[in-house]
């Protein structure tokens, strides 16, 4: 049995390749290579867009959550993120597709030149290094541990390395276009994986099942409590979820490179629209489908804790039902999609870094003209140098502390305000130049470094004082205000700029 699960995943992995490398075709330009030349399909973009941003972590987690406490809170979450992706469609999305862009920060250049630009896409390719580093690691360790029960022993630098390998052969030959498609086909999976999962569950618990965790309260959506200690520091208050989310969202799907690559890719406007508001909807769906995995677990484990099942966390609950609560091949199908989510998620960083690097990098700083073959050979080998820095950076974190691990999740509040600051002040505040630009990204950095390092607020949890940070949802308005507060003040200290040519991308 375990030679059949384990035959699924190998069957699965043989599948994507193929299917990344024939849907993609062979890549004449760069950009081509970067954004299909902008013809791709808005609904796979949709798609791509939510395997992007879901992780391993994403699959498991929400589950274990809904079994605890969280209950639906994931889905008031993504109703903020719906918003924050609305706003984004209309506001700077058509700053992007009507100026030709094959990256955010183009955007950047044309308002207040290249050194700006390199700063956002350092910060970029920085961030995502860490950040997907953490992730890929983070996704070994509850692969090893299913494929172990296969009878596949393997240490989490092997998985790594395989994740790797694999996930780089399609998106080095095959641009964005292979990791689109691949990323639908493991959207489909994994979520499909989710339904199987509910309707084995439902088979054992019945409408009854149904009914207890109902009135046990784990399809309850919205976090009414508006102590302001509890707003500030819960994820899933509902001031946080929605005004938070939404801006949060804003930043993640308008300024960071990993998503806006996969938008710019559609064949217009209209349809970049559809795919980003498409994606908060799809969102919504995948969060109420894996909050159900977790409430009929619930009822299915009759309320044990995790512990009283053997088991050392929530994140466990899926995974062990997966093992051993499914028949044989479906198990093997469900470890392949979780195996997805971890190469969606690689796939879309590592082509994201590469088209950073060289449209904002090393074609805005080159000081020569470089042809668009030599443009697309230097986005395959960044690429290649991206996979190898990501693979040894989440082979060096096994050694880590745990603190590490947070820090690195928490990355993107030290960068996000930033980064979506710097657009609205190039929208809001017309007499900022590039100058006042740098000095409030470098500031909202160190002042946001700050925030997540040091400031922590006392919130009374069933009459015990805890020490928490302030939640990630309110760390990207903190970076804007401060953003737009100090370019602000910054430009009132010179005079206001003559009105000069845009600088156009040459693309």
């Amino acid at each position: 049995m375990n030679a059949l699960n384990v035959a699924v995943i190998i069957v699965y992995l043989v599948v994507v390749g193929w299917v990344g490398l024939r849907r993609s075709g062979k890549q004449r330009s760069s950009g081509d290579y970067f954004v299909g030349e902008g013809k791709m399909p808005w609904w796979a973009v949709c798609f791509s867009v939510v395997a992007t941003e879901t992780s391993v972590l994403t699959v498991i987690s929400i589950p274990g959550g809904a079994y605890t406490d969280q209950a639906f809170g994931n889905v008031e979450l993504a109703l903020g993120y719906i918003i924050g992706r609305t706003v984004v469609a209309f506001v700077l999305i058509p700053l992007y597709k009507r100026g030709g862009f094959v990256s955010a920060y183009q955007y950047l250049l044309q308002r207040f030149g290249r050194y700006l630009q390199g700063v956002a896409s350092l910060t970029f390719v920085v961030t995502r290094l860490l950040a997907e580093g953490v992730r890929l690691f983070a996704s070994a360790i509850p692969l090893q541990l299913l494929l172990d029960e296969f009878g596949v022993h393997l240490g989490y630098n092997v998985i790594i390395a395989v994740l790797t390998i694999v996930t780089v052969i399609y998106t080095y030959l095959g641009g964005i276009k292979a990791v689109i498609w691949t990323d639908a086909l493991q959207m489909g999976l994994y979520l499909l994986g989710a339904l199987i999962a509910i309707g084995v569950l439902t088979g054992h618990v019945g409408a009854d099942g149904w009914s207890k965790a109902f009135e046990a309260g784990k399809f309850h959506v919205f976090d009414t409590d508006f102590d302001i200690a509890h707003i500030l520091t819960s994820s899933f208050a509902l001031p946080t979820a929605i005004i938070g989310g939404a801006l949060f969202s804003m930043a993640s799907h308008g300024s960071d490179q990993l998503i806006v690559q996969r938008i710019l890719a559609t064949r217009s406007l209209r349809d970049s629209r559809r795919a980003m508001i498409g994606s908060g909807i799809f969102v919504a769906l995948q969060f109420a489908a894996f909050s159900l995995v977790g409430a009929l677990l619930w009822v299915y484990n009759e309320g044990k804790t995790p512990k009283q099942l053997g088991l050392s966390t929530t994140d466990n609950l899926y995974p062990n039902f997966i093992l051993h609560g499914l028949p044989v091949v479906i198990s093997g199908l469900l470890v392949a999609g979780i195996l997805g989510a971890a190469m969606g998620s690689l796939s879309a960083a590592l082509n994201s870094m590469a088209n950073s690097t060289v449209a904002d990098i090393v074609h805005s700083f080159s000081t020569r003209e470089l042809s668009d073959a030599t443009m697309l050979r230097l986005a395959r080998i960044m690429t290649l140098v991206w996979a190898v820095l990501m693979a040894i950076f989440a082979m060096g974190f096994s050694a880590t502390t745990g603190n590490v691990y947070l820090t690195a999740l928490a990355i993107a509040g030290y960068t996000y305000g930033a980064l979506l600051g710097a657009f609205l002040l190039g929208r809001l505040i017309k007499r900022a130049n590039q100058l006042d630009a740098i000095v409030a990204f470098v500031a909202t950095v160190v002042v946001m470094t700050f925030v997540v390092r040091v400031i922590k607020i006392d919130v009374t949890v069933a009459g015990t004082v805890a020490h928490k940070g302030i939640a990630a949802q309110w760390l990207v308005p903190i970076g804007v205000v401060v953003t737009l507060v100090v370019g602000g003040v910054a430009s009132l200290l010179h005079p206001a700029p003559t009105p000069a040519e845009p600088v156009k991308a040459d693309w």
